[in-house]
C-alpha cells in the first residue's frame, strides 16, 4: 500500500519535477542536455550486463572514482558504469574514469523510468553511494536479480528522523539491500535500527582523497605574500555573508585576498556582479587573473589545489540548506577551517576535526571575519591548526582499500555463482 501510495504521489508530482528542471535549465545550460535519460532512455552505445555505481554529484563521484578504477583493473572483464543525477557530477566521471567506465544519468524514480533503464543496463550489481536510497530504484534492480549495495553510507540523525516517519516505505527497501557499508557507527546504528539487515563499518573513503596534480597552473596567481582566504563550495545566499565579512576583514588587512569558488561555476556571473555591488574587483580564473582582490574560481576541479594557496578557508553549503560540503579537501592541505551550522551530510567528518581543535563553527557574516581575522593575525595558530587539521586526515585514512576489497570479494562472488 505505501509503494502505490508513493507512485501516486510522484505521478502527482511529475509536472513540478518538469517545472524544475526547466527551472535549473535556464539557471544553468547543461541541465537542458540528455534530458531522456533522466526518464530512463540511456545511450545507445550503452553496453549491457553492467556493474553499476551511482553517485549523485561530484562529491561522491570524486569519493569512489579510485574505488572504481581499483576494481577495474582487478576485473578487467567487467563493464563499468558510473550514473550521477547532476551535470557537475557528470562532469567530474568524464575527467576522472571516462577511459574505463561509461556514463549516463540516473533516472528519476518513476517505475516506468527505472524499468526502461534496466531494460537496457540489465546490471549484474547496483552499487549506492553515500545516501542514494531511492525506493523504486532499489526494488526493481534487486528484482532483476541484481546484487544492490550501498557503501560510503551516512545517516544524520536528521535525515533518521524523516526515514522513521517513512518507515512503512523505507523497511522494505532497506530490506533488498544486500550489504550497507557505512562511514562511522552512528550511521550504522541508525541504519540498523531502520531495519537494514546486513551493516557494517569501514570509514569514509574521503579521507583518501589524493592531492590533485596542478594541472591549470595555478601555483602562481599573483597574490605573492599578501594574506588569503578562500571560501569553497559556495551557494546562493552564502557569496553575499562570504563578501560581507571580506569587506569588514579589509579594515583589518588592506592587501586581503578572497579566492570565491562557487559550487556551480555557471553561476560565476552572479557571483561577480554580487562583487561589483559591493565595489570589490573581480578576476576568472579561467582567464588567468593574476592579482585579482576577489578570484573567481570558475574552473570545475581546481578547488582542491586552490585551498592550499590561502591561509583560512571557509566551507560553502552550511550557511543554507544544503548541509555542508567537504571539508577534507582544505584539511589536506593543512588550512584551518570554517563552516556554517547546516552540517548534517559531513556531520561525523566535522566532528573529527572539531575535536581535533582546527574547526570554526560561524553562523553569519559577522563571526565569519572575526574567526578568520584572529587566524590571519596568529600564523602560529594557523600552523598548529593546519598541522593538527592534516593528522586528522592520516589517522582516518585507509576506507578506500578496505571498501574496494570488499567489493571486489563481492563482485567477485557474484560472478562465480552466475557461472
Amino acid at each position: 500500500m505505501a509503494q502505490k501510495l508513493y507512485d501516486f504521489l510522484l505521478l502527482l508530482a511529475l509536472p513540478w519535477v518538469w517545472s524544475r528542471l526547466f527551472w535549473k535549465a535556464r539557471r544553468e545550460s547543461t541541465y537542458r542536455q540528455r534530458i531522456g535519460e533522466r526518464f530512463g532512455r540511456t545511450p545507445p552505445a550503452l553496453s549491457r550486463g553492467v556493474v553499476w555505481f551511482h553517485a549523485v554529484s561530484a562529491g561522491e563521484t570524486n569519493a569512489i572514482a579510485p574505488v572504481v578504477r581499483s576494481l577495474q583493473q582487478r576485473l578487467p572483464g567487467e563493464t563499468f558504469l558510473v550514473t550521477t543525477m547532476t551535470p557537475a557530477g557528470s562532469a567530474r566521471v568524464q575527467a576522472l574514469l571516462g577511459d574505463i567506465a561509461e556514463h549516463c544519468y540516473a533516472p528519476y524514480d518513476y517505475p516506468w523510468a527505472v524499468a526502461r533503464f534496466l531494460r537496457r543496463a540489465q546490471p549484474k550489481a547496483l552499487i549506492l553511494v553515500e545516501t542514494e536510497l531511492w525506493p523504486n530504484l532499489v526494488r526493481q534492480t534487486a528484482a532483476s536479480g541484481a546484487a544492490v549495495h550501498l557503501v560510503n553510507a551516512r545517516l544524520s540523525e536528521r535525515s533518521y528522523r524523516r526515514y522513521r516517519r517513512l518507515r512503512v516505505l523505507v523497511r522494505p527497501m532497506l530490506a533488498r539491500i544486500d550489504r550497507v557499508v557505512c562511514q562511522y557507527e552512528d550511521s550504522a546504528a541508525r541504519f540498523r535500527a531502520l531495519g537494514a539487515p546486513a551493516v557494517e563499518v569501514a570509514g569514509s573513503v574521503k579521507f583518501d582523497a589524493e592531492l590533485p596534480p596542478d594541472l591549470f597552473g595555478l601555483y602562481d596567481i599573483g597574490f605573492g605574500d599578501a594574506p588569503t582566504w578562500i571560501a569553497g563550495s559556495t551557494h546562493p545566499g552564502e557569496e553575499e555573508i562570504v563578501l560581507d565579512a571580506h569587506r569588514a576583514l579589509l579594515e583589518r588587512h588592506p592587501r586581503l585576498h578572497l579566492i570565491l569558488a562557487p559550487r556551480h561555476p555557471a553561476r560565476t556571473p552572479e557571483v561577480v556582479r554580487l562583487c561589483a555591488e559591493r565595489g570589490l574587483a573581480t578576476g576568472l580564473l579561467s582567464e588567468r587573473a593574476r592579482g585579482a582582490p576577489v578570484l573567481i574560481a570558475d574552473i570545475m576541479g581546481t578547488l582542491a589545489s586552490l585551498y592550499g594557496l590561502a591561509d583560512v578557508a571557509f566551507v560553502g553549503g552550511s550557511l543554507d540548506r544544503t548541509g555542508g560540503h567537504n571539508p577534507i579537501e582544505a584539511a589536506a592541505q593543512g588550512v584551518p577551517m570554517t563552516m556554517g551550522p547546516a552540517r548534517f551530510k559531513v556531520e561525523e567528518i566535522c566532528a573529527r576535526f572539531e575535536a581535533a581543535g582546527c574547526f570554526h563553527p560561524v553562523t553569519g557574516a559577522d563571526d565569519l571575519a572575526a574567526v578568520v581575522g584572529e587566524l590571519l593575525d596568529d600564523a602560529n595558530q594557523r600552523w598548529r591548526e593546519g598541522e593538527v587539521a592534516k593528522a586528522v586526515v592520516e589517522a582516518n585514512r585507509g576506507a578506500r582499500q578496505a571498501l574496494a576489497d570488499k567489493l571486489f570479494e563481492w563482485l567477485r562472488r557474484g560472478r562465480a555463482s552466475a557461472s
